[in-house]
């Protein structure tokens, strides 16, 4: 597997390196958006890690460059912020999922091999990402997250979903909304001894 960096943070770039050796993986770097398009578009990768703030071209734009040229491989952003419209505009420009600084490497690795998984799955993905494509949706992340909230007899929030699917929290919110537009999920208020009811979110079953 092939893994392209993409950060401008020299220090960050190093240790990512060291997790993909790790992991028995190979890595090239990119110390700026720019030079991360022109590396993608000569080599063949897997996943690409790429940072939110950099100079020149940031991740939203260095995002949006990459998918323009290929639809399916999967993008990780590497971000501090956790704001839901920076997510929602990552995620509208294609990326795939988030991992939280500071990058931590079981995190990491283990985030990297479920979207490469979920990017080497059969059938009519091509298809059906067009379709979805417009919301920011991924048709094999919708599914893998769908899977997981038909098998749960018990609603759930969406800091639950996150840890069980192994996606970020931004990443399951979105979708998480999105099935709730498409009628394919329940919110359920669940409310505590103090504080703000919490919601809750259970497949729609009936």
């Amino acid at each position: 597997m092939n893994i392209l960096i993409i950060d401008d943070d020299p220090s960050l770039r190093y240790m990512l390196t060291e997790i993909c050796k790790h992991a028995g993986w190979d890595s090239e770097i990119a110390e700026n958006g720019q030079k991360g398009v022109d590396l993608f578009q000569e080599g063949k990768y897997d996943l690409i890690l790429v940072d939110y703030h950099m100079p020149e071209m940031d991740g939203i734009q260095t995002v949006k460059a990459i998918r323009s040229l290929h639809s399916q491989i999967p993008i990780l952003v590497l971000t501090v912020d956790e704001r839901q419209e920076i997510a929602d505009r990552f995620l509208q420009e294609g990326a795939n999922d988030f991992a939280l600084k500071p990058v931590k490497a079981p995190d990491i690795i283990s985030r990297i091999q479920l979207h490469v998984q979920l990017a080497n799955l059969k059938g009519s993905q091509a298809q059906d990402d067009n379709v979805y494509s417009s919301k920011g949706i991924s048709k094999n992340t919708l599914t893998h997250i769908e899977d997981y909230m038909k098998k749960q007899p018990e609603p759930s929030s969406v800091d639950e979903i996150s840890k069980e699917v192994n996606l970020a929290y931004p990443t399951v919110y979105r979708y998480v909304t999105h099935l709730l537009n498409e009628g394919k999920v329940k919110q359920i208020d669940s409310h505590q001894k103090m504080g703000r009811p919490k919601k809750l979110y259970q497949w729609y079953s009936a």
